[in-house]
């Protein structure tokens, strides 16, 4: 037979394994709404948490940075102008900008601490504009070339797609025939059309398109490509060049050295070895040693 403590505890794990809890925060998953117009997010909690709950609204932008929209019951600057609070916990939107992009978290407590949060992702639709696109115009046959494109601003994140000759590429070139003698690899998420090892094949005019829900496609100026073989007889003819003008060079110095027209090196003359004598004391030596010994002294 169950204790009461027993049973408690079986209602406690039960409740935990079904995440069944009195203090609940419901709020919407998505919201999707066009730049400079109005939506509302909503916040509805339990009853467990009183008559009157403390309601505080987050904002983390894209970026990962987090300001208070609502603070203690109260609407901070800048929202305070666009946004109103309604019927306890709601926010209302006047219009929306780009920069509203990311994740509100309504937070309702009480004076017991009991804590329930919910959290809505709001996406602010922006057209693409035309994307910077970098499409080398040189390539050597068999190098790796990378083509690269990308938009800032449009919301959702746009996708890209390349264009060569006016003609759609397909994200991966062996799904056609007329495409599988190619080597490109294509990134729709990041724009990046690289191929590994360039061909005659990949030479022309390539463009791309940042394509989202919000507004039409926009394309960047199309560029052309040009791979071009090795001048293996250029480097040859640029090797022998270079040689030659060494050769001449040196036949010029050997000729000016012969001729006597390059300065010849100053020979250095040896110095004579100077050995010193003392003064002899023979014939006079005292009064020569003493001569000696007076001007010695004024040797410093």
């Amino acid at each position: 037979m169950f204790t009461s403590s027993a049973l408690v505890s079986a209602l406690l794990f039960l409740c935990a394994a079904t995440d069944v809890s009195g203090f609940t925060v419901t709020t919407q998953k998505t919201v999707s709404v066009k730049e400079n117009e109005g939506t509302d997010l909503t916040c509805q909690y339990s009853a467990d948490f009183g008559p009157s709950p403390r309601i505080e609204w987050k904002f983390k932008n894209t970026k990962g940075s987090q300001v208070y929209v609502v603070y203690n019951g109260e609407l901070t600057q800048p929202y305070a102008s666009r946004v109103q609070l309604f019927s306890g916990s709601n926010l209302r939107f006047s219009k929306v900008t780009r920069q509203d992009n990311g994740e509100y978290s309504c937070e309702v407590s009480n004076a017991n601490n009991q804590l329930g949060e919910g959290t809505v992702r709001l996406i602010v639709q922006v057209p693409p504009s035309p994307p910077v696109c970098r499409i080398p115009t040189t390539i050597t046959t068999g190098k790796t070339a990378m083509l690269t494109c990308h938009d800032s601003d449009g919301s959702p994140p746009p996708t890209y797609q390349w264009y060569k000759d006016g003609t759609l590429l397909p994200t991966d070139p062996s799904s056609l025939a007329a495409f599988r003698n190619f080597t490109y690899k294509m990134n729709q998420a990041n724009g990046n059309l690289e191929f590994p090892r360039t061909t005659k094949l990949d030479s022309g005019q390539y463009f791309c398109e940042a394509v989202n829900n919000a507004g039409p496609a926009q394309r960047c100026k199309a560029v052309k490509m040009e791979i071009r073989d090795l001048n293996t007889g250029g480097i040859v003819a640029g090797v022998i060049v270079g040689l030659l003008l060494l050769l001449l060079l040196v036949l010029g110095l050997w000729y000016a050295n012969k001729k006597g027209y390059l300065p010849k090196k100053i020979e250095s003359k040896p110095r004579p070895n100077v050995v010193y004598q003392p003064p002899s004391s023979y014939g006079g030596g005292d009064e020569e040693d003493g001569d000696f010994k007076q001007k010695s002294s004024f040797v410093v």
